[in-house]
């Protein structure tokens, strides 16, 4: 492993592990107010039960989130220097809002722990809710500074370096609003699942009967709606690839030629060597509507590119198959729970289904940001700036991929235990209550 592909390796890693708990900080608050206020409105007490159990998930969890994503920003001035030369001052903005995000946050989450039976309830609740809110607007920001990776603004490239630097327009660039509503939507969806299939499993168990299906049924709510709207929201921003980064799209659907009525190719395996799509199955001019809402709008393939400027078209492709695919079957399991929640009950089938499916959301995710980032090579800054012109000169970026492994893997053995013994804890006292 050379030192370039260690130091990618190292944040692909890094990123992956902790955009999880980005995501499940972001979203548990959500469900954990919502609990908290089903015990406010009716005072029964799983519904508070319920409130603590997930109140000391999000504690952990924002902790390992807080470790994780501070290694994150090392790590970008340690293997990228190249890259924060000229992209600190101009997308500095978003990450010293984020830091705010972070601040209001974490003071937040104290109230919240410690305010019990000091506060009016209904400040307290609140409290917890500003929790979510903040934990939204700081995972906004970071996806506001990455996007200006796949669509930069807010500068002008003269001679290698960046002039007239406007950090508004670099933040709020062309691609900020799609990432982020994506990203948003895909962490409800995500957790909603992931958070619904346990307790289903649980429920399933015989477990804590009454505080798992209450459970269930308030993550499904949030993960059963985000995974509706979230082909919506997926459908806008492949209009936005296509128009800001047509190699990208061209890479994730395996189109090689230019042409009008493109075809969509659903599965099969790119073979670059050739420039052909194989064993896949073609709809013709589906991928020009989706790109362009026009049958017969031409669309840019690979071939107006030096393969040098090529991403790994069959990494892109793979990666983006599952993420649609995955995305699909949430959405038809989110329109089943919404029918079988108005008609009272849920069949074991379905509750099964439910519980199969606790990772296909982070999977869809670690799935969608391989799509993102390796989808924008070779440039780190699209069209601006390569990666393996950015890395850091310091040798033996082996041994800093293979420490962060060790630890990271460590770190979520960890999380996952204290996890569950939170969990394991609150059923034992329900059911002897």
């Amino acid at each position: 492993m050379d030192d370039l592909t260690a130091a990618r390796a190292t944040m692909a890693f890094s990123l992956g592990f902790h955009i999880i708990f980005a995501a499940i900080g972001m979203t548990m608050p959500f469900l954990m107010s919502a609990a908290h206020y089903l015990h406010l409105k009716r005072g029964d007490k799983v519904s508070l039960e319920l409130t603590k159990m997930w109140m000391r998930g999000v504690a952990i969890l924002f902790a390992v989130g807080a470790v994780s994503g501070t290694v994150l920003s090392f790590e970008l001035g340690l293997l990228w220097p190249g890259f924060m030369e000229h992209a600190g001052p101009i997308v500095g903005m978003p990450f010293s809002w984020e830091g705010t995000a972070f601040f209001i946050e974490a003071v937040a989450i104290g109230l919240f722990l410690y305010g019990w039976k000091r506060m009016s309830p209904w400040v307290h609740w609140a409290t917890g809710l500003v929790v979510g809110i903040s934990g939204f607007l700081s995972g906004i920001f970071v996806v506001a500074a990455n996007s200006w990776m796949n669509a930069p603004a807010g500068f002008e490239w003269v001679n290698g370096e960046a002039t007239g630097i406007d950090p508004v327009a670099a933040m709020f660039n062309r691609a900020w609003l799609h990432q982020s509503a994506h990203m948003q939507v895909a962490a409800v969806q995500a957790v909603g699942f992931a958070v619904g299939g346990v307790h289903a499993f649980l429920y399933l168990k015989g477990r804590a009967p009454e505080l798992n299906l209450k459970a269930m049924k308030i993550a499904m709510v949030f993960g059963a709606a985000a995974a509706l709207v979230q082909p919506l929201v997926g459908h806008f921003a492949g209009e936005r690839v296509a128009e800001l980064q047509p190699a990208k799209l061209a890479a994730l659907e395996g189109h090689f030629k230019t042409s009008t009525y493109a075809p969509l190719t659903l599965g099969g395996i790119p073979d670059e060597d050739t420039e052909t799509m194989h064993w896949g199955i073609e709809i013709p001019g589906m991928l020009s509507v989706l790109a362009h809402r026009d049958p017969a709008a031409e669309v840019i393939g690979l071939d107006q590119y030096p393969k040098e400027d090529w991403p790994p078209v069959l990494v892109v492709h793979v990666a983006f198959q599952v993420m649609v695919g995955l995305g699909m079957l949430m959405a038809v399991l989110g329109l089943l729970h919404f029918w079988f929640l108005k008609k009272g009950k849920f069949p074991r089938w379905f509750l099964g289904a439910l519980a199969a499916s606790t990772p296909l959301g982070m999977i869809a995710i670690e799935a969608g940001w391989v799509v993102t980032e390796v989808g924008r090579q070779p440039w780190i800054i699209y069209e601006v700036l390569r990666t393996q012109d950015a890395v850091t000169p310091v040798p033996g970026m082996v041994y800093h991929f293979l420490l962060f492994l060790i630890l990271y893997l460590g770190l979520g053995g960890m999380t996952v235990w204290l996890f569950a013994r939170q969990i394991r804890v609150t059923q034992r006292k329900v059911e002897a209550s």
